[in-house]
Order: structure tokens, then C-alpha cells, then sequence
């Protein structure tokens, strides 16, 4: 059986429509251009995912996993269990507009030495939901968070690329694992995402690493998808994983001095947001209680546990229901 060029992997916990309705659509966006195969790892979903998929779509290759086991290391079980020469990663909230498997891969095969590619990541009426890229995280942008000032004044968010809207060819720090085009020889030489992220800042860990291989991350802005977003996380569960997802990354990248005070600032700026939440009550927004959060603070802190996994390119146990397309 010959090498797929490429092979899309979707981690799915208890998505089951928008999983469905994003692999017909990627199915749809078949062109014939790009020889690709499908692989779901599906995260122990109690919403009948798993049956769903298999039933509606026998060519996919389904993962079935008796465990969640978060977003990185799902990602990794998929890839050892796909073929394709470059991997695209795409959430099952990620809905293709066009053709961005085709767009992605000539792009990557035209400029091969950047070795990770993303596209626009858009809203349901088409404007760009401006997550499709990222700065690294640094101390200004912590300290943006902890006065607030990273809200009203760019320069103290560089983590959202203020000034750059998506819809030119540029070089970024790091992209999102919601939609992203990654050679194979290059992830397995990364060993996959690092298997301590459970969720968040696993994408961005990833690009960093990349990055001292020499790899230059990218955005293709004529690939696209539709992306919902927060599908599977309540509000203050989001944020408490996203906590714990930065603090994970200041521990695995930053000295220990210069990460204590990447934490104190993270702390402070839930704090005073805890403190706004408590006198001016949180009426009709839709944000998440900061009280909560606030409460929460030494779980994340502490960021995620380690977790001693094998990653690509070996192999680890699955449970798997095989089939190709």
C-alpha cells in the first residue's frame, strides 16, 4: 500500500455533531489533489462518538481510547497510528472553507524549510477570529495580565501579534494545534507533543522546540476553517486549564527565578480580576467567575503532572479500530 502524502489526525472528546459535521466536510473538500487519509482519536467520549464516526464514516481510522487522555497525547496516538508524509492536526470544532488540506500542502511543499503551517482560523460569518498564531509567552505580556493593561494596550499583549491580521504569508513564533500542518520527519524528531499538557500551551511548546531545530512557523492565509472554539470546556474549567497549561510551559522553558515571577504575575492578574468579579458582580457577561478561578489557584499553579508515556515515533498501546481511507 502505497504512502499517503499527508494524514489528518482529530482528537474528539464528546463532540460527536461537530465531529461528524467536520469530517463530512472534510471529506467534501476532497479534491483529489492531495492524497490524504483521516485518523479520529476519540478520547473515551460518553456522548457515543466513537460509534458515530464508525458508523458514518468506515474509511476514517478510529482510535478508540478508554481513557481521556488530553489533547497532546491523543494527537501523539494518532500520528503512530497514520502514515501520511506531513500531518495535519485539526480540531473537531475546525471546519474546513475550501480546500485547506490542498492550500496547506502545496504551500509546505513550495517552502519546506518552515516545517509548520497554520491557516486563518475564522468565525462563522468569515472575520478571523485572530487565534490562528501566537507570540511565545514573556514577562511583558504576564505583566499585562496582572494590571490589566494587556486589554487595552497592545504592546502589553504581544502574545496576540497586535498590528498583524492574518491575511498576509508571515513567519510566527508558534500556531494553533487546532489547525496545523507539521512534517512527519520533524515530529517524530520533536517526539510529538510533550505528554505532560493535558490541554493548552501544548501547541506553543511545540513550535518552541521546533523553532531551536530551525523550523520558521507560518501562516497560509488562503487555507482556512471555520472554528468554534471551547467546544468541550465550561468557562472557569477553560481558564483553569489554560493556567495550568502556561504554568507548565514558564516550568518547562523559563529559568526558576524568571518562572516565579511569570506565576506571581499570573496570580496577581486572576486576583484582581477575582477582586472585580466580587464588587462589581459578573451581571449579564458571559466571562467566567474569577472567584472561582482564584479559589483554584494552587492546582494551577502547580500546572500539569508528569506523565511517563512513550512518544512518537514509538509506539504505545491502543485500542484501535483500523480502516483506511
Amino acid at each position: 500500500m502505497s504512502r499517503p502524502d499527508l494524514s489528518v489526525v482529530i482528537v474528539s472528546y464528546n463532540t460527536r455533531e461537530l465531529t461528524l459535521d467536520g469530517l463530512k466536510k472534510l471529506i467534501d473538500s476532497r479534491t483529489g489533489a492531495v492524497d490524504f487519509d483521516v485518523t479520529v482519536v476519540d478520547n473515551a467520549s460518553a456522548d457515543d462518538s466513537a460509534d458515530a464516526i464508525a458508523e458514518a464514516f468506515p474509511e476514517v481510522r478510529l482510535v478508540r481510547l478508554t481513557e481521556n487522555v488530553g489533547w497532546g497525547r491523543g494527537v501523539n496516538r494518532g500520528v503512530v497510528a497514520s502514515r501520511g508524509r506531513y500531518v495535519l492536526l485539526l480540531n473537531p470544532d475546525a471546519a474546513p472553507v475550501g480546500h485547506p488540506v490542498d492550500e496547506l500542502f502545496r504551500f509546505a511543499r513550495q517552502h519546506p524549510h518552515h516545517g509548520i503551517y497554520t491557516g486563518r482560523t475564522l468565525h462563522a460569518d468569515g472575520t478571523d477570529d485572530m487565534y490562528c498564531c501566537w507570540g511565545l509567552p514573556s514577562l511583558r505580556s504576564y505583566v499585562g495580565f496582572a494590571t490589566g493593561l494587556g486589554s487595552v494596550i497592545g504592546w502589553f499583549n504581544p502574545e496576540r501579534l497586535p498590528g498583524y491580521d492574518r491575511k498576509s504569508v508571515r513567519e510566527v513564533p508558534a500556531v494553533s494545534g487546532c489547525c496545523m500542518l507539521v512534517e512527519r520527519d520533524l515530529f517524530d524528531r520533536l517526539g510529538g507533543f510533550d505528554p505532560i499538557y493535558f490541554l493548552y500551551s501544548d501547541d506553543i511548546d511545540l513550535c518552541a522546540r521546533a523553532a531551536a531545530l530551525g523550523a520558521r512557523p507560518v501562516v497560509v492565509p488562503s487555507a482556512s476553517v471555520i472554528h468554534v472554539g471551547g467546544a468541550s470546556s465550561s468557562s472557569e474549567g477553560q481558564r483553569i486549564k489554560i493556567l495550568r497549561g502556561k504554568a507548565t510551559y514558564v516550568r518547562r522553558h523559563w529559568s526558576p527565578t524568571r518562572a516565579r515571577v511569570g506565576l506571581g504575575l499570573l496570580t496577581a492578574g486572576v486576583g484582581l480580576r477575582a477582586v472585580g468579579t466580587t464588587v462589581l458582580g459578573r451581571g449579564r457577561s458571559r466571562s467566567a467567575d474569577w472567584t472561582v478561578i482564584w479559589r483554584e489557584r494552587r492546582t494551577w499553579r502547580a500546572g500539569w503532572p508528569e506523565v511517563d508515556e512513550p512518544r512518537p515515533p514509538h509506539s504505545v498501546l491502543l485500542e484501535e479500530t483500523p480502516t483506511a481511507m
